[in-house]
């Protein structure tokens, strides 16, 4: 059975797409800077070993807190960082709303984010995402 070609109201076939060849290069190298290509004796560009990303510690030599760490994440110096440790636990984030409407939100932590978190209420188990930059109190329970 021959295939019914799709063509839109103007009549025009649709365009296939030239199938992606990536370019060929080892794993974990790249091409050197454009304007700047080094060549191997075969005319191909030289390849560079990426850069790899260095995780610097949360602590430093005397076992302070480092805060030069922009690992927002892993710093409990950020407010990300700290909520991050307290993933699991059952707290209570208060919330602004507005300029002096306050809303409570209770359960278990889940989730932190970038610019949300996730409880899991104890009622009814679920999910609710709440904006990070509008929580003022949050009380973990022990």
């Amino acid at each position: 059975m021959p295939s019914k070609m799709y063509t839109s109201k103007m009549g025009y076939a649709p365009m296939t797409p030239a199938p992606y060849t990536p370019p060929k290069t080892q794993p974990g190298m790249r091409p050197s800077q454009p304007g700047i290509q080094p060549r191997q004796p075969g005319g191909q560009p030289a390849l560079q070993p990426l850069p790899q990303p260095s995780t610097p510690p949360l602590l430093d030599q005397t076992g302070m807190m480092d805060p030069n760490n922009n690992n927002v994440f892993m710093n409990p110096l950020y407010t990300q960082g700290y909520l991050a440790q307290n993933i699991g636990r059952y707290i209570k984030a208060e919330f602004l709303i507005g300029t002096n409407g306050f809303v409570d939100k209770e359960g278990v932590l889940t989730e932190v984010g970038i610019s949300y978190i996730v409880i899991q209420e104890p009622r009814t188990d679920d999910f609710v995402l709440c904006d990070i930059y509008s929580i003022k109190f949050v009380t973990f329970f022990y």
